[in-house]
């Protein structure tokens, strides 16, 4: 256990597993009060029974991103139960490997819904809790897709595009009001969603990445740490790529 996070409150959606459950595990370690946020409920209480078990403190809350009542919830329960909110971490998200023609209006819509306006709506209710801390952080989990372009892919690179752009613009607005906020953008990590690619997408993603290998979940989540420590006080507004070189080239 470590103290980087000590007497932080952070909320962290879609932390049932993959990358979300690696920053809860870390920031549970770093000291922080986690809470859990996701449709997974049965992964969730794993992860808050992890958690637990190594003496940390969190507690999980079922949350449909998308959902500004959801929202609202969260902050409501985060709040009774921990006096107050000092970190958000958006992770939540989902992808949809489909071009221009193939792609459906509601596939569309569901990648921005939960990629773009999620992360919105989290900026959104956590902020007068975050203001108030004095000193917020957040981190917006974007994508390597999020800066570059690739084939069949165009609902997914439009919202994590978004995603970036929004956090320079919010990371501006709130940048003296006590509030950082920044975008993290990983490669290709091994995680549940990237299961859900083809092996050939993964083999070809792999190869094109320098160090020659995916990254792990815990690879994002210490970025996210030190974008959400004291370390990284005088950082807003900015983007950091995790990637093992891929996005370089």
């Amino acid at each position: 256990m470590g103290n980087r996070l000590e007497g932080k409150v952070a909320i962290i959606t879609g932390g049932a597993s993959g990358i979300g459950e690696g920053h809860a595990l870390l920031y549970a370690r770093e000291g922080a009060k986690v809470v859990i946020t996701d449709i997974q409920e049965e992964l969730g209480a794993n992860v808050v029974a992890a958690i637990k078990g190594e003496g940390g403190d969190a507690i999980f809350v079922r949350q449909d991103v998308t959902s500004e009542a959801d929202w609202a919830n969260v902050v409501k329960v985060t709040v009774d139960t921990y006096g107050g909110i000092t970190t958000l971490v958006n992770n939540a998200g989902v992808a949809n490997l489909v071009g221009v023609e193939e792609e459906t209006l509601e596939g569309f819509n569901r990648i921005v819904a939960i990629c773009q306006t999620g992360v919105w709506l989290g900026m959104k209710a956590c902020m007068p809790e975050l203001k108030k801390s004095g000193n917020g952080a957040i981190v917006n989990i974007s994508s390597l897709y999020g800066i570059m372009g690739t084939p069949s892919m165009v609902s997914y690179h439009g919202a994590k595009g978004a995603v970036r752009l929004m956090t320079k613009s919010a990371g501006l607005e709130y940048a003296r009001q006590g509030v950082r906020i920044n975008s993290v953008h990983p490669g290709i990590i091994k995680t549940p969603l990237a299961d859900t690619l083809t092996g050939d997408y993964v083999a070809e993603i792999t190869a094109a990445t320098p160090m020659g290998h995916m990254g792990e979940p815990m690879d994002i989540a210490t970025m996210s740490l030190f974008l959400c420590s004291d370390e990284a006080k005088f950082i807003t507004a900015n983007e950091f790529v995790v990637d093992g070189g891929w996005g370089a080239g």
